[in-house]
């Protein structure tokens, strides 16, 4: 699998591609904003390890850019820094950041995170379901969503492969309601190294393309003190 590298400190940059080359990884460096989003572009990597703190486009525009654009692999993105307050993580997960690690950091640490991050996208494989509602229909063994406008138009959503899960999930148990520790179970399992608010951040981004009206969400509804649940008519 290709992992990217973003960082700008030429020392930092050698002992993560040494570190994860020595797992298997096949490793790309670049040390700035612009580069990254180019070689993103050529490389289409599965994981992008992501510093903040780079010259040209900071890490903050480079995750948030590629979200909008994020190509055929949608990678995964490790945001790593030497910024580690609250509020740096907060606005690191609502740019599109999967997983936030802080310098120093052990080696171990970034290989199981990007091993974690990499399984992700296998946990949903192998499902040959359709779930149909009066306002969608969700195609799990074809990767597609559609939003039905009226009943004679619909729309294909393009979603990530996390807002895919994550409306997969929802739609999949009608009228549960969620807490985000049985989302990030439920959609990262064990695997998981991370804040938890990481699952407001993809609910907001899934709401986005989705919701009539976004602030006031007709069909993923936060249910106070606990979490999130789909409700739409179900169609048998």
């Amino acid at each position: 699998m290709d992992i990217l590298i973003v960082e700008d400190e030429p020392e930092i940059a050698k002992l993560i591609q040494l570190t994860l080359a020595a797992e298997g990884f096949s490793c790309h460096q670049c040390r700035d904003g612009l580069t990254a989003l180019q070689m993103f572009q050529q490389i289409q990597p599965d994981a992008i390890v992501l510093d903040l703190m780079v010259p040209g486009l900071d890490g903050l525009e480079v995750c948030a850019r590629i979200r909008q654009k994020p190509g055929p692999k949608d990678p995964y993105i490790l945001m790593l820094t030497a910024r580690g307050e609250e509020i740096d993580r907060v606005i690191g997960l609502s740019t599109g950041a999967d997983d936030y690690m802080v310098k120093p950091f052990s080696p171990r640490e970034l290989v199981a995170r990007v091993r974690a991050l990499l399984r992700r996208s296998l946990r949903h494989g192998g499902e040959n379901l359709v779930y149909r509602t009066q306002h969608f229909t969700v195609d799990v063994d074809r990767h597609t969503a559609h939003r039905h406008i009226n009943p004679d138009r619909s729309e294909e959503l393009e979603l990530t492969t996390l807002e895919f899960n994550l409306l997969t999930t929802l739609i999949g148990y009608p009228n549960r309601a969620w807490n985000r520790t049985q989302l990030i179970d439920k959609l990262w399992g064990n695997d998981f190294f991370g804040d938890e608010r990481v699952v407001d951040t993809h609910v907001a981004r899934l709401r986005k393309k989705i919701e009539p009206d976004p602030a006031n969400p007709t069909f993923i509804k936060t249910v106070i003190g606990l979490g999130y649940k789909f409700e739409d008519a179900v169609n048998n």
